[in-house]
């Protein structure tokens, strides 16, 4: 597909914090198949980006969640072997409260665990990029108190 026709599309990540673990999922489809990220994905027509969140967070685990700010915003850009732009999207980490249910891989995951946020760079799981500094950003959010992970991962100025 040529890369002028190819236009950015908004997609949610839920970033889940619970007693210092991060809800984490093992992607199936691209971009990121094979990889640990957090679960998320495109925002339907009509739909805030809030209860997109929400949905994908329910989707993909089971989690019921409250969603809360906007954490960050981050661009995922897939190109082929000759450097030619296939995707582009556009993933908008919203920071979530758990409410119940038990973490379960689902729709188009193949896993799904907490991983703790303090040892999230060497828990040993391939991680999408991003994925430890998104962590911390909603650690320092979430519990009020300076990253677990030091100066590697600066918690967002206020």
């Amino acid at each position: 597909m040529e890369s002028s026709l190819i236009r950015p599309t908004p997609a949610a990540i839920g970033v889940v914090v619970r007693e210092g673990s991060v809800l984490l999922v093992r992607r199936n489809n691209p971009p990121d198949a094979g990889k640990w990220g957090f679960p998320g994905g495109k925002i339907e027509p009509g739909e805030t980006l809030r209860a997109a969140a929400a949905r994908e967070v329910k989707e993909e685990t089971g989690v019921l969640v409250n969603p809360n700010q906007v954490l960050t915003a981050l661009d995922v850009l897939d190109r082929d072997a000759h450097g030619s732009l296939r995707f582009h999207y556009v993933l908008i980490a919203v920071l979530c409260d758990w409410i119940s249910g038990v973490a379960q891989p689902a729709d188009d995951v193949s896993d799904a665990a907490w991983v703790e946020i303090a040892n999230i760079g060497s828990c040993g799981l391939l991680l999408s990029a991003s994925v430890p500094t998104v962590a911390a950003m909603a650690w320092a959010l979430r519990d009020g108190q300076s990253s677990p992970l030091g100066s590697a991962a600066p918690a967002p100025s206020r």
